[in-house]
């Protein structure tokens, strides 16, 4: 059983610090002062920092209630996530990246998110929110920051599949609470936060849950300030490379919400489309491929 991911981490520290060994009391005193960087770092290195061995970082792990150094280190992760400033963040992604080929290290970095995300989601949790999505009245879809382009994506493609899709705005709290007043029991509200963490859309959730509406939250742990209020919790790791957000999960799990609920209402779904299609063709709204041959050949005419 792991030691939660919060300051009792570090208070457990203290407590212990003066029965640890010499070498464990070397890493103690290093993840306090400098937890932001510590949480990056692989068994190894943190070792080589401290000046022991991998296989002692790895033993003050467990010694710690935690069944290895990664369990340890996620929960570094999920302390530090909603405190680092953005110059921290930079001083972590040159830890991280200086004097690495940047575009193979981003990618696989990005990889690894996602086959995480895969391997510890809740499939369950998953298709119970399918469920009560495909059963809402309005649905209110909320994300600031840059999780506003993961809300805005997901709304784009919800209104194809619902009546009645909002897409909250959070330029201001008194603006954000005007667009959710009316939410109720049958209603929906799906949040989307990462760290650092939107206080607009922990306030959301707030009302939301307050109201009786079903909250789906879209976060990276269960640690979130979102779990509070989230009858549902969809989770995505987006550990950070750099002071840029990674989005490539969150991005991989609001695909497959949206291809699970357009496959239970393909029927609704279809007929959309189908309407939408011949007003693209009516209105013009796509060039096709003749098109595009056409104005060629006037150019090289003209030439």
């Amino acid at each position: 059983m792991s030691t939660a991911p919060d300051a009792n981490l570090f208070n457990k520290l203290h407590e212990i610090m003066p029965t640890l060994s010499k070498g464990h009391k070397k890493i103690a005193e290093y993840i306090i002062t400098t937890y932001d960087k510590a949480a990056f770092m692989t068994a190894s290195k943190l070792g080589t920092i401290v000046g022991v061995s991998e296989s002692t970082v790895v033993r003050f792990a467990t010694e710690l209630g935690f069944e290895g150094y990664p369990e340890l280190q996620r929960a570094l992760k999920e302390y530090t996530s909603n405190k680092l400033t953005t110059i921290q963040r930079i001083d972590v992604m040159n830890d991280q990246l200086g004097g690495n080929d940047v575009y193979e290290k981003v990618l696989n970095m990005d990889i690894d998110k996602i086959r995480k995300t895969l391997e510890e989601g809740d499939r369950d949790e998953f298709y119970r929110t399918v469920d009560t999505l495909c059963q809402a009245k309005n649905i209110y879809v909320i994300g600031a920051r840059s999780a506003a382009v993961l809300a805005r994506f997901l709304s784009f493609y919800f209104n194809m599949m619902f009546e009645n899709v909002k897409l909250v705005h959070t330029t201001s709290t008194s603006e954000m609470f005007e667009q959710i007043l009316g939410i109720g029991e049958h209603d929906i509200m799906i949040g989307i936060s990462f760290p650092r963490y939107s206080q607009h859309t922990v306030k959301a959730f707030r009302y939301a849950s307050s109201r009786g509406a079903k909250v789906i939250g879209i976060t990276d742990s269960k640690a979130s300030p979102l779990a509070a209020y989230a009858d549902y919790l969809l989770l995505a790791r987006s550990d950070m490379v750099s002071f840029a957000d990674s989005l490539v999960a969150p991005m991989s799990v609001i695909n497959a919400l949206i291809v699970a609920v357009g496959m239970r209402k393909s029927d609704y779904v279809i007929k959309n489309y189908e309407r939408l299609e011949r007003i693209y063709d009516e209105y013009e709204v796509y060039g096709s491929p003749d098109d595009r041959e056409y104005e060629n050949s006037d150019a090289a005419e003209k030439q």
